[in-house]
């Protein structure tokens, strides 16, 4: 197990994503981002199931990096209640993840 992870966030669109990506990469919260565009997303919000194309943002950081990272998301977030879930990276090359 490594100190790494992985943490998703939707937005809606590739301007929120483009915001979401660059700060928190400057302030050296985050090794690298990916974006996947197109993303279809289903839930529920206001009683009722909803459908949206977002798009997704792959984070890959540390641990110690998340609390950081999630405000710095919620922040710059268009969102009442934006989506940062963090998965742990159980094995990966290394120097991929240098954040200093």
């Amino acid at each position: 197990m490594t100190d790494k992870i992985v943490v998703f966030v939707t937005v809606g669109n590739s301007k929120d994503a483009a915001l979401n990506r660059q700060e928190p990469g400057e302030k050296r919260l985050a090794a690298c981002a990916n974006l996947l565009l197109g993303v279809a997303s289903w839930y529920w919000w206001e009683g009722k199931v909803t459908e949206d194309q977002e798009v997704l943002l792959m984070i890959k950081t540390s641990r110690d990096r998340f609390a950081a990272l999630e405000k710095e998301v919620l922040r710059l977030h268009s969102y009442a209640v934006p989506e940062v879930i963090a998965l742990p990276i159980v094995e990966g090359f290394e120097e991929l993840f240098e954040l200093d």
